[in-house]
């Protein structure tokens, strides 16, 4: 098979396109390459096939509804996961060594740990990243389910996270201004402090609806004054966050 810019290779009914790297093309070894290579399975999109760059498969995936794709960083993984389905391997992690294990505690010894049990806990969850997006948040003390927002078609698990906490700020602003917000998301917390959303998601048809809620979102914050807490959930000690979806 010739790489160049586009490639297209065959083997009996199956067919898939590479969109390479130009030290491929010229036919020096991957090996060579400064960063580690990905490529991206598009089972689902404008030209369903392997893609070299990320830039490649996103214009495949960009505001098409529905889109299928996952990253990996062999081509032979790459090619086994093309001739399965997409549902073996969408939103799904890739093949890595395993985490260590996340603790499990109890809701009673979570007091003694330092949690505030009084507090909020919001999670995001996501189906590929970008890829089907939902969030909610959870009363600590009573286990009760504030909110859950979507799913929204594309989104990113950092926007998922800002938006939370920044629901649960709205919904306890004027009667509880001293409750807690817990959220496991550093990235999620930061960008809720600096009242910017600061995604390198671009903005499309698919997921406009979602950046309409993020401008709302920036727009409160820039017009409230809020005094809740946003606190890190420490996962590693105190286990997941009781916000979690759960699809770890």
């Amino acid at each position: 098979m010739m790489l160049g810019t586009i490639g297209i290779a065959s083997s009996g009914a199956d067919t898939f396109v590479i969109v390479s790297k130009s030290h491929l093309a010229s036919g020096a070894p991957e090996t060579l390459s400064k960063t580690k290579p990905k490529f991206y399975v598009v089972w689902v999109g404008r030209t369903p096939g392997i893609y070299h760059d990320w830039t490649a498969c996103q214009n495949q995936i960009s505001g098409f509804s529905g889109a299928r794709y996952k990253s990996f960083d062999t081509l032979a993984k790459a090619k086994i996961a093309w001739n399965e389905s997409h549902e073996a391997h969408w939103g799904t992690g890739d093949s890595k060594a395993k985490k260590s294990a996340t603790p499990d505690v109890a809701e009673d010894e979570l007091m003694g740990l330092g949690v505030d049990m009084t507090a909020w806990c919001v999670d995001a969850a996501c189906k590929g990243n970008p890829g089907e997006l939902e969030y909610q948040g959870i009363d600590l003390a009573t286990g009760t389910n504030m909110f859950h927002m979507g799913p929204y078609p594309e989104g990113t698990v950092n926007i998922g996270e800002f938006l939370a906490i920044v629901h649960a700020l709205a919904l306890l602003h004027e009667k509880e201004p001293n409750t807690a917000i817990y959220s496991d998301s550093r990235i999620g917390i930061s960008w809720v402090k600096q009242g910017k959303c600061k995604t390198e998601l671009v903005l499309n048809e698919n997921n406009r609806r979602l950046f309409e809620l993020v401008r709302r979102a920036e727009k409160w914050l820039a017009s409230h004054k809020w005094t809740n807490p946003i606190l890190k959930w420490e996962t590693k000690t105190w286990g997941e966050n009781p916000a979690d979806f759960g699809r770890k």
